[in-house]
């Protein structure tokens, strides 16, 4: 008699197995938060990033958190790093492209008003990572500090121009830092004089494994009325420059200082293309805008087409500044 047939259990899916996994360590982590953060914080699931950019695409977050306090924050980065999850920082997304699927783990936003305070002193601003750039801006001219006007109309917070060196109007974001605080992943917090915060063009290594959680700005002596005038020159500029239209700002690093990238793209003839809803603005041609519907994928994909062209026409490899993150869908 023949043995009977033996049938093999199923393959098991390791990405289904994955994912299963993963979801548990976020209702795990979810639970964690809730319970250990205080009252003031915000946690939530799957919220939309296309309503936390500036550009206004891209799918949701697992975990979002707004902690009201530095121990706060330690707290949800030990949570995190105990349940094995990413944690992305975010500011007022004006820099940002998150793809339609979303990204995983946790998001953490310092947009809580205990990180968003602007205090002055000695002629020292001390500004949280929350403050909007603009704010900082007005706080000193009102105090008589100069030096600080083209944070004007960077439409972004203290943490993310700290975190890439975010410039303006020949102006530098560390041009203006006296100190530094952040955080590192594990909740150590250092206090660091700005010349030891090694800066490059668009970048602050440092805060590439640290977060921003401040920084104390210098600026000069000056009149209130001179200020002001300086300030609204820059708003004009910007505002008869750039698209009114949703954007992520510029979206590529120039490739050399005398070949702007906005002024590259103008030439090859490419103001005005689009991809879907997303569009080579024929205002400033290294701001690609969305005309209302754009997907994350369109934005994609205007990119690569821009990129290509630019490699093919000129030999130009342009490299994106704008930050890419999350998953396709």
């Amino acid at each position: 008699m023949k043995n009977p047939l033996r049938l093999s259990p199923e393959p098991v899916d390791a990405t289904i197995e994955s994912a299963a996994a993963h979801a548990e360590d976020i209702s795990n982590a979810f639970r964690d938060l809730q319970i250990v953060l205080p009252a003031d914080a915000v946690v939530r699931r799957d919220e939309p990033m296309a309503r936390r950019t500036t550009l206004r695409v891209g799918g949701p977050a697992d975990l979002y958190v707004e902690p009201g306090s530095e121990n706060a924050l330690a707290s949800t980065l030990e949570i995190a790093h105990l349940r094995g999850l990413p944690v992305f920082l975010l500011g007022r997304g004006s820099n940002l492209l998150v793809r339609d699927g979303g990204i995983r783990g946790i998001v953490v936003s310092l947009a809580h008003p205990r990180f968003s305070k602007v205090e002055i002193s000695d002629g020292r601003i001390t500004a949280g990572a929350g403050a909007r750039l603009k704010g900082i801006a007005h706080e000193a001219r009102r105090a008589g500090i100069g030096g600080l006007e083209f944070f004007e109309g960077i439409p972004g917070s203290l943490g993310g121009a700290l975190r890439m060196n975010a410039g303006a109007m020949g102006s530098w974001t560390f041009d203006a830092v006296d100190r530094l605080r952040c955080m590192s992943r594990s909740g150590e917090i250092l206090d660091l004089p700005a010349c030891e915060v090694p800066v490059e063009y668009r970048s602050c290594p440092l805060l590439a494994t640290h977060i921003a959680l401040g920084a104390v700005l210098r600026g000069r002596p000056d009149d209130a009325d001179a200020i002001r005038a300086r300030m609204e020159q820059f708003s004009n500029k910007r505002w008869t420059s750039q698209p009114s239209q949703p954007s992520a700002g510029c979206t590529f690093k120039n490739p050399l200082p005398t070949l702007p990238a906005g002024r590259l793209i103008d030439e090859l003839g490419l103001k005005g293309t689009r991809v879907g809803d997303a569009m080579v603005s024929d205002v400033h041609g290294n701001f690609f805008v969305n005309l209302g519907q754009a997907t994350a994928a369109d934005m994609l994909g205007l990119i690569e087409a821009v990129r290509t062209r630019a490699r093919e026409a000129r030999g130009v490899e342009l490299e994106t500044e704008v930050e890419i993150v999350g998953e396709d869908a």
